[in-house]
């Protein structure tokens, strides 16, 4: 869900069209002139925040990261479950102070603001501070175990059944974590452990979502964490630093401001995990930077997500399509989100019928600009109507079109019927107001449409059809797949979030952000009553039959081998 800016320095300046970083390398003089062309006042707080961000400074902060982690302090469960109810009051009390800056930065109205951010990350702050216990139990075998499995061996008939699967022997011992036979006496357990020092890249376009969400996994798994958000979203940034050490433990609990420059410094430090949310542009440069310490990266990068809409029985089932392809496309930040709608596929007979719902669902559910949030800045504003005034893209419009550059950066929400497919509209990702919707024969040839391009954050589909859905499932690849139903995966934590190729690697939400940030310890505790020789020289043949037959967990032939028996 990240956002675009130009990227300068050594990397050259970056095309705004990379939709979601808010970190590059280098603060070079020219790229302050261009901000402050396209940003206006917001400047003033940039360069505020980046002085403050001294070296000095930034590195002080990381030691005290670092000298918290490592003095044990986030380990325990009770401290881990403090900060959670700690964020979840932060929530409450300052709920109004949220929306306030969500509408400042982005124009988001208030009902908005709770849905897609403050709504959600309640909810999630909750799920973790109701499960954490579980997250972080190990996982264990007990030794009796082997006891059970060998008394199977020996008394009941499916015995040899049961040893060549061992995972039918798993099932019916409940364990999970399997220990061979051989091995016994042992036990094993996997131990989630926190990593130790994490940094997560926040963006602007779900500014308090997006740095939180991570945040509670982070804090859930025992890390210390530093935050940098995005300098796109000034006043969100400044609530977060404000509230932030207020509310959570502030030694280690970091919230470090600043533009591209600060984000440079932080990635020459050593991290034991980076989360970041941007551009796959910019996320090569990250990971180059992450090479120096070999920090392990999630990233989250976005794309052209498609919506295949086939023709849906039942009048009302028809209108509760549309209008939800209007909440994914227009209502979650004016379509600035990585797991918006980009574009629609459907069947020419049925493209009539779509178009004229879609433009009389719009009048009605966005009457006016103060439903919608506006574009972040000048740079973005001007990127997307570029995007228009192509003249074979602008020939394709058939509602909206309308810029309004001094009503706060203001696009009506646009529907385009085939716009050429080699345009940029078509070939880059939108993240704006802005539906191209592609005609194809028959619906099922959206499947190859969609094969044929980057794998995309996230596949949408509304149809009554089951062989249409399997095909979906099992012919594309996306960070995820929603049937009837567009953006609500991200607010599902059960399901894990993230992307595949291109659109990123990493999962979080729910359980997944735990485990993201965690390390799964592999322990295994051996006594000494048994001792099997044959792993030790000299070598003969016995001993080569008996290994084979204990590497397929046939432990009733290695007893006869064993024994000098044949079977």
């Amino acid at each position: 869900m990240g956002a675009p800016v130009a990227i300068n320095g050594p990397i050259g300046e970056r095309a705004i069209t990379c939709s979601h970083s808010q970190w590059s390398t280098g603060a070079a003089e020219q790229s302050e002139r261009v901000r402050a062309e396209s940003m206006g006042s917001m400047v003033a707080s940039v360069e505020e925040i980046g002085a403050a961000a001294a070296p000095q400074a930034v590195e002080r902060r990381l030691g005290e990261l670092r000298a918290t982690f490592e003095s044990g302090r986030t380990r325990p469960l009770s401290w881990r479950q403090s900060q959670l109810r700690g964020l979840l009051r932060l929530l409450a009390d300052k709920e109004e102070e949220a929306f306030r800056a969500l509408h400042d930065d982005l124009g988001k109205h208030r009902a908005e603001a709770y849905r897609d951010e403050v709504g959600v990350l309640t909810k999630s702050a909750n799920a973790a501070l109701r499960e954490i216990g579980k997250w972080a139990a190990p996982e264990k075998a007990s030794s009796t175990h082997y006891l059970v499995t060998l008394q199977r061996i020996l008394f009941v008939r499916l015995a040899h059944q049961l040893l060549l699967e061992p995972n039918s022997a798993v099932s019916w011992m409940g364990a999970q974590v399997w220990v061979p036979l051989v091995a016994f006496p042992a036990s094993a357990q996997v131990v989630p452990e926190p990593l130790g020092v994490v940094l997560i890249f926040s963006c602007w376009n779900f500014p308090l979502g997006l740095s939180l969400e991570p945040l509670i996994g982070a804090i859930a798994a025992g890390n210390a964490v530093a935050l940098k958000p995005s300098e796109l979203a000034p006043a969100t940034a400044r609530f977060l630093e404000e509230n932030i050490g207020e509310y959570l433990d502030a030694t280690a609990v970091k919230v470090i401001q600043g533009g591209p420059a600060v984000g440079e410094q932080l990635m020459e430090h050593r991290w034991d995990k980076v989360l970041f949310t941007g551009c796959p542009r910019v996320a090569r440069v990250v990971m180059a930077a992450a090479v120096k310490h070999l920090t392990p990266v999630a990233l989250e990068l976005g794309g052209k997500c498609p919506c295949i809409f086939d023709a849906v029985a039942g009048r009302r089932n028809l209108q509760t399509s549309v209008n939800r392809v209007i909440f994914a496309k227009w209502s979650s930040c004016a379509g600035q989100a990585c797991i918006a709608i980009d574009y629609v596929l459907v069947e020419e007979r049925f493209a009539p019928t779509l178009i004229k719902l879609l433009k009389s669902t719009l009048k009605r559910f966005i009457a006016d600009s103060d439903q919608m949030a506006r574009i972040v800045n000048g740079r973005h504003f001007q990127r997307l109507s570029n995007l228009l005034k192509d003249p074979a893209v602008a020939a394709s419009i058939l509602h909206g079109g309308g810029l309004d550059a001094k009503n706060l950066r203001s696009i009506e929400p646009t529907i385009l019927l085939n716009p050429p497919l080699d345009s940029a509209i078509m070939t880059e990702e939108i993240f704006g107001p802005l539906l191209p919707i592609i005609t194809v024969k028959k619906i099922e040839d959206s499947i190859a449409f969609v094969r044929a391009r980057p794998k995309p954050l996230a596949v949408y589909a509304f149809t009554d059809s089951a062989p249409l859905k399997r095909r979906i499932v099992e012919e594309t690849s996306s960070g995820s797949v929603t049937f009837n139903d567009a953006v609500v995966q991200f607010g599902v934590d059960t399901l894990p979030f993230g992307g595949v190729g291109q659109s990123g690697f990493g999962q979080y939400h729910g359980k997944y952000s735990f485990e993201m940030f965690s390390h799964k310890k592999a322990v295994l505790r051996r006594g000494f009553l048994v001792e099997a020789m044959l792993r030790y020289p000299p070598w003969d043949e016995q001993k080569i039959a008996m290994m084979r037959h204990l590497f397929r967990y046939d432990y009733v032939r290695f007893i006869f081998t064993f024994l000098g028996l044949r079977r």
